[in-house]
């Protein structure tokens, strides 16, 4: 968590989820290291796309990627929680493009992507025999048989949620001391534990309205199944960084960002057709609040400059 206070910027920051659907998520529990890799590489280019095109943000962007593959009961259902700082860099570097207040991207755009890509690199994963499969799922080894499997989910919708904005670079820190290293159940749902049952408290998202939390009681060898369904394989980081939070450029990028967005002009500041402030226009309008004689700059600075000591106009021509 301190090393991640050091990448905070003082922007707003976004959260998408990206989830797979029913159809794939027994593929992926038989192949958890292919397919979950493949899930944080087709969400985190599906929103490096879309923001780097000029029809929507026109910015290379950064993101922290989390995986969860849990449902509230346990149940296999694997995402990524996707953590954006609201805005990026220009394609020539030299300027931080800011997203609109509130807003980051289209998820209907997202989602679309997000399918293409995954079912791309879905298929092939299997070309190169990257997929095994097992029981039910046997028949899928045949190429003609998982193309068919496949085929109902390219004209189906892929959920792609994006949350409220966080409230700060604050509760991002929190939300990540959270989450990031979670496990399927925390202490504080287990209701009663022994030999026979465990009981937990759950929260039944079918339910619209009224108290969505219930206890299931599972035996407890069902209950130790579905925890260790969650068990990562041996060395999977579900933590990764990409755009410009990637670990090999992140610290530079960083603190480039940081000083686009210090000397960035106010926006109430008037700018011509160059987009650099108008001084002459400005200057003609300018009173001074007491003699409403006409006021005459005499240095200009951005803000987090610091002004030159020297001498005002008049004491120079005495």
């Amino acid at each position: 968590m301190a090393a991640r206070i050091e990448d905070l910027l003082p922007v707003e920051y976004f959260h998408v989820v990206f989830t797979l659907p029913t159809r794939v998520t027994d593929i992926a529990f038989q192949n958890k290291a292919a397919v979950y890799g493949l899930l944080f590489k087709a969400s985190a280019q599906t929103l490096l796309t879309i923001a780097a095109d000029p029809k929507h943000l026109g910015a290379r962007i950064g993101m922290t990627s989390v995986l969860h593959t849990w449902g509230s009961a346990m149940t296999h259902h694997p995402h990524v929680h996707v953590i954006v700082p609201g805005g990026g860099l220009s394609p020539d570097g030299t300027k931080w493009v800011a997203c609109r207040p509130g807003f980051l991207l289209p998820v209907r755009v997202l989602s679309r992507l997000f399918r293409r890509l995954f079912l791309e690199g879905l298929w092939a994963l299997h070309r190169a025999d990257k997929l095994a499969f097992f029981g039910d799922l046997s028949k899928l080894a045949d190429p003609d048989t998982f193309q068919t499997h496949l085929s109902p989910l390219r004209k189906a919708d892929w959920v792609v949620y994006a949350k409220p904005p966080f409230g700060g670079p604050e509760a991002v820190l929190a939300y990540l001391s959270r989450y990031t290293h979670r496990v399927a159940i925390s202490n504080h749902r287990l209701v009663s534990a022994d030999a026979d049952t465990v009981a937990f408290r759950w929260k039944d998202y079918r339910i619209k309205r009224g108290d969505r939390m219930k206890v299931m009681r599972l035996p407890t060898s069902e209950f130790i199944r579905r925890f260790l369904i969650h068990v990562l394989p041996s060395g999977f980081h579900r933590i990764r960084h990409a755009g410009f939070l990637a670990n090999g450029v992140r610290r530079d990028r960083i603190r480039k960002i940081r000083c686009l967005i210090d000397t960035e002009p106010e926006p109430d500041q008037a700018t011509g057709e160059d987009g650099r402030a108008d001084t002459h226009e400005r200057d003609m309008h300018q009173t001074c609040p007491k003699c409403g004689g006409a006021m005459h700059v005499i240095e200009t600075f951005i803000r987090g400059q610091t002004p030159q000591s020297r001498a005002p106009p008049w004491e120079d021509a005495a």
